[in-house]
């Protein structure tokens, strides 16, 4: 699992299924851990920063740990199967999809805790933007 949350995986899921965490297309251990969402619900992996400083100053785990719990930003790993289908509120289509970097509020969604972190349950309409580099984005906790 702690492979999973320092990559920045680029996943297809068919049909709602949560295969395809790794760069292989072979159903993992790890992944089959994961909760898959329902409904209009997303299930977000949060960004994780580098153990290491640009001035090369190396973080301990707990800081580490701390960061990620705190992060705003995360990676879109599954999306419900209503995700997004309220015409009346999403007229203009989905806000983000698998794969995507996306920007949430700090205390949004449900935390879960799995092995080497953390990943959210977020409703569709919690995403607040999305972006192309989390490491763009200042991540204090």
């Amino acid at each position: 699992m702690e492979t999973l949350l320092k990559s920045t995986p680029k996943i297809t899921l068919p049909k709602g299924d949560l295969v395809g965490l790794k760069k292989s297309k072979k159903v993992t251990n790890e992944s089959t851990k994961l909760p898959q969402p329902t409904g209009w619900r997303i299930l977000v992996l949060p960004f994780k920063m580098s153990e290491k400083t640009k001035g090369g100053i190396i973080m301990g785990q707990d800081t580490i740990e701390k960061q990620q719990v705190a992060s705003q930003c995360g990676n879109v790993l599954a999306m419900g199967p209503d995700c997004y289908r309220d015409k009346d509120r999403f007229n203009k289509g989905p806000w983000c999809k698998v794969g995507d970097w996306v920007m949430f509020a700090r205390y949004a969604g449900s935390r879960i805790k799995i092995e080497g972190g953390e990943v959210r349950l977020l409703n569709d309409d919690e995403i607040l933007a999305t972006i192309k580099n989390p490491e763009d984005i200042l991540h204090e906790y």
